[in-house]
């Protein structure tokens, strides 16, 4: 067979740009929660992040105070955690203000206390994005729970914003009720850190949210289907992964994943290949 100058060029061509768009790196990147490596706020959580193959990892604050202070607000602690990050080649991609499980935002004082603290805490760490968790005793009921994280959020949004820090307000209510209360912060600092299967267990259609919440207003994702893994449980991961591109999402989406089979390293290579899988694909 053969084959002219020109047929050989354009395929020459096609390859160049297919060799491409393989190098090219996907916007979203795939992290993991130091907590679902059963690592939760320990320094090794770095490394195996780094070694299952994320591209970054959430780091816990801490729930205990030690000396009236989170575990991680301290400066020793912080220049580790940035070493090892550096030396794994791996992003410490958001921090998780855990703490807000003891001390609710909603109804707590301390809970304000701790978000500051954790703003100086998440700057220090070289990231930008803090999860505040609102679940259980602390999760958003009344209305009037809204409306005061709304008007709390408005000082330390303000705050979170002077320092370089996202805000990401995570919990279990609705696309809209977390915008109103992002309306009521009244801070670029004060977004939505969206979850997937929080928001699916909570009835809320996951890409119709996504979509209508967009790329500004949501500063980092979760990507979980417990207890199942990821593609085999009721949520559809190839729409989800497509709609996020589709929105023009670029930042982390991290594995908050459980391990069925109880070998954490086997359940994440296999999650984490799934997800990039779809995300080729789409």
């Amino acid at each position: 067979m053969q084959f002219s100058r020109r047929t050989l060029l354009r395929g020459a061509a096609a390859v160049g740009l297919a060799s491409t768009a393989l190098a090219k790196k996907p916007a979203v990147r795939i992290g993991v929660t130091d907590w679902n490596l059963k690592e939760t706020g320990k320094l090794e959580a770095v490394g195996l992040a780094a070694k299952i193959g994320f591209d970054g990892v959430q780091v816990s604050l801490g729930r205990t105070p030690v000396a009236d202070k989170l575990p991680l607000d301290n400066g020793e602690l912080q220049a580790q955690y940035v070493e090892e990050a550096k030396k794994q080649n791996i992003a410490i991609d958001a921090t998780c203000l855990d703490i807000l499980h003891v001390n609710y935002l909603k109804n707590d004082k301390l809970g304000q206390k701790w978000v500051a603290d954790g703003i100086r805490a998440t700057r220090a760490l070289k990231t930008q994005v803090m999860l505040l968790p609102f679940f259980g005793k602390g999760a958003l009921e009344t209305q009037a729970e809204k409306d005061y994280v709304g008007d709390v959020l408005r000082d330390l949004g303000e705050e979170a914003a002077k320092a370089g820090v996202i805000l990401g307000i995570e919990d279990t209510i609705s696309a809209e009720d977390n915008v109103r209360i992002m309306d009521r912060a009244r801070s670029k600092a004060v977004l939505v850190y969206y979850d997937t299967g929080n928001s699916t267990k909570a009835g809320f259609d996951v890409v119709k949210e996504i979509r209508w919440l967009g790329p500004k207003r949501i500063c980092q994702i979760h990507l979980k289907d417990d207890p199942h893994y990821l593609g085999e449980g009721s949520i559809d991961f190839e729409m989800v992964m497509h709609t996020i591109s589709t929105i023009d999402y670029k930042g982390f989406a991290n594995l908050e994943t459980t391990c069925p089979s109880n070998s954490i390293e086997a359940d994440m290579h296999r999650n984490l290949a799934y997800i990039r899988r779809v995300m080729v694909q789409g």
